[in-house]
């Protein structure tokens, strides 16, 4: 797919925003990518649902409105009220599981990591969006991990960088521990049981 959608949500403060500008420059200065973003706001900026949409392309996006996202990032329940039905069927669902309890439709490609929580174990739960954008990169492969890494870098406030770095690895290292290695185990015992099963019928 040359053109892939994502919408970000959460609440006023969760740094949605950044999120998708961090994207955005990771895929259009790191990655040779195109991208266009559109942010929207609530009444009140802090605490009510916020959105961005992100169109990333191989090619010039002509057409920066999304229409059903292919991936969607999910760090509030008003969030995921608002906006989860968008979301197409065979859609990429990455959500803060402490704090979002999506219903997932069969087959929906779903992955939770507790952000929030993993920010506090940092020291600053303000950077919970930047676990997450590691933990995005490692479920959607979409743009590398070093391009993300120096997006992060050359986009938070000076002073800040290790921290936000630390934030980005923790994020990605979950991604790592609770699918990628578990899923390969799970091929690994899939295909050791049908060596087994081979060896017992010869």
């Amino acid at each position: 797919m040359s053109r892939t959608e994502i919408r970000i949500t959460g609440f006023g403060g969760q740094g949605v925003v950044l999120s998708g500008y961090i994207i955005g420059r990771a895929c259009s200065i790191n990655s040779n990518k195109h991208a266009t973003m559109i942010q929207s706001f609530g009444p009140e900026a802090r605490g009510s649902a916020c959105s961005a949409t992100l169109a990333v392309s191989e090619t010039e996006v002509l057409y920066p409105y999304i229409a059903r996202p292919d991936i969607f990032i999910v760090m509030s329940a008003e969030g995921y009220d608002k906006f989860g039905d968008e979301l197409k069927d065979d859609g990429t669902l990455i959500y803060e599981k402490d704090l979002v309890h999506p219903t997932l439709k069969e087959g929906q490609p779903s992955f939770g990591i507790p952000s929030t929580r993993i920010a506090e174990n940092l020291g600053r739960t303000i950077i919970q969006n930047i676990v997450m954008l590691g933990f995005f990169t490692g479920v959607t492969g979409l743009i590398t991990r070093e391009a993300m890494r120096d997006a992060v870098k050359a986009s938070v406030p000076a002073g800040t960088e290790e921290l936000n770095l630390k934030a980005f690895d923790a994020g990605y290292a979950y991604y790592e521990e609770e699918y990628s290695r578990g899923k390969q185990s799970e091929e690994k015992g899939a295909v050791a049981a049908e060596t087994a099963e081979k060896s017992q019928s010869e």
